[in-house]
């Protein structure tokens, strides 16, 4: 019996939640890219709406975003900007950090360029 290509699981990220409601960290494990995108906007959704303030993306396990992930990233930081609240990502791979600063976009997330 063939497998069809309906058959396959999507493909997944590892999301993890650690620390307290309003401060919590979020471990990423994983490529960030159109297939798993939104997972972790629905993931970071799910945190603001729990009442999430201040969230810590923990890119370490990371090893590659694409743009798709780069526009859910920049959408939670908006949403919670608006909110009075901040999104900040750590341990960022090399290859991930020339992304966001090729882009412009690490500064926003607390990124300090090398």
């Amino acid at each position: 019996m063939t497998s069809s290509p309906l058959d396959r699981e999507l493909p997944l990220i590892d999301l993890a939640v650690t620390g307290p409601t309003s401060e919590p960290t979020l471990r990423v494990q994983g490529e960030i890219d159109v297939a798993t995108a939104p997972q972790l906007r629905d993931a970071l959704a799910d945190l603001v709406d729990s009442g999430a303030r201040r969230i810590t993306l923990d890119l370490g396990a990371v090893g590659f975003v694409d743009s798709s992930g780069l526009g859910v990233l920049v959408g939670a930081l908006r949403r919670l900007d608006q909110s009075g609240g901040r999104l900040r990502i750590e341990h960022v791979q090399d290859s991930v950090r020339k992304v966001f600063e090729i882009t412009g976009l690490g500064p926003m997330f607390g990124l300090a360029p090398r």
